[in-house]
C-alpha cells in the first residue's frame, strides 16, 4: 500500500495538485486497493494488483487492474451518513468516499483481461 500511495504523491505533485489534493488522491487509491484486496482476492495468496498513475493535461488518472473476482460498485447501496453507527449497514463506505473524492471513477470487468478501475481527478 505504500508503494501506491508515494505512486499517486509523486505523480499528483508533478502535476501541480496541492498537498490537500494529494491526500485524497491517496485516500481514493488506497480505499480502491484495500477493496480489491479483501473482495476480489479473498483468501487468494498470489494475487496480482497492475496500478497505473499518470497525468494527461490538466487530469490525473489511476488505473488498477486485478484478475479476482469481479464486483460491480454500481450495485453497492449508498451509506445512510445519517444513521447511528450501530445501526449502519456494514461496507459501502469505501466506495462511497472514491466517488466523493475523485471526478471520475469507472469500472469494466472483462473475463480475459479481468477487472479494470479507473479513477480520475481533474487539478483544481
Amino acid at each position: 500500500m505504500d508503494e501506491i500511495r508515494n505512486l499517486v504523491a509523486e505523480v499528483a505533485r508533478e502535476g501541480g495538485f496541492t498537498e490537500k489534493e494529494v491526500y485524497s488522491l491517496q485516500l481514493a487509491a488506497d480505499e480502491a486497493a484495500s477493496n480489491i484486496i479483501e473482495h476480489a482476492y479473498a483468501g487468494v495468496s498470489n494475487a496480482s494488483l497492475d496500478v497505473t498513475c499518470e497525468l494527461d493535461g490538466n487530469e490525473l488518472i489511476i488505473t488498477m487492474r486485478d484478475r479476482g473476482k469481479p464486483f460491480d460498485p454500481s450495485k453497492v447501496k449508498q451509506p445512510n451518513l445519517k444513521a447511528d453507527l450501530s445501526e449502519r449497514q456494514i461496507g459501502g463506505l469505501g466506495i462511497y468516499l472514491m466517488r466523493k473524492l475523485m471526478d471520475d471513477v469507472r469500472y469494466e470487468a472483462n473475463s480475459r483481461t479481468g477487472n479494470l478501475l479507473t479513477m480520475i481527478k481533474r487539478r483544481g
